[in-house]
């Protein structure tokens, strides 16, 4: 017999005990192994269904692991993106960055652009050897509603400092 289970990042990483209910209606407590991966097996001995006059066979679970809200897995390795706000992208600073473990500040430097992507080593999912990387992509978010004094601010950044990003794109 054949169970799909799925399990939080979380539970993929440090383990676990879920309760699986069968086809049949039985309903068993299952032991996640820390360190479980997308369609990794785990095999029940003896849980599975039986044929008249025979012993039970054994229950397959096929582990998935649910989509996270924040990280997307690349195999050990881990990306999230970073909201910062625009004064955060021009003058740098220390952010706060969300990991699995604990969370770390990340030094964001001074004039970064949106999209640009930093690597927190070590940071990602147990591997053999080690351990994934946490990839950190920046995503400049402007505030809410309008901004008189922000739109003021900007066309006389524009008027004094004029430049084009998309020039090279033909």
């Amino acid at each position: 017999m054949n169970v799909a289970m799925s399990v939080s990042l979380e539970e993929s990483v440090k383990g676990g005990e879920k309760r699986v209910r069968l086809p049949t209606g039985k309903e068993l407590n299952v032991k996640i192994p820390a360190g479980v991966t997308e369609g990794q097996q785990i095999r029940l001995r003896g849980q599975g269904e039986s044929a008249q006059g025979h012993p039970p066979g054994d229950l397959l679970i096929t582990i998935g692991i649910a989509p996270h809200p924040y990280f997307k897995v690349e195999g050990a390795d881990l990306r999230i993106d970073l909201p910062v706000t625009l004064y955060e992208a021009v003058l740098g600073g220390k952010v706060r960055v969300s990991t699995l473990g604990n969370a770390v500040e990340l030094s964001v430097p001074k004039n970064t652009s949106s999209g640009r992507t930093f690597r927190l080593k070590g940071k990602g999912l147990p591997k053999a050897g080690g351990t994934g990387d946490l990839f950190v992509t920046v995503r400049i978010m402007l505030p809410d509603g309008n901004d008189a004094e922000l739109e003021a601010l900007m066309e006389k950044w524009r008027d004094q400092h004029p430049y084009n990003p998309r020039s090279g794109l033909g």
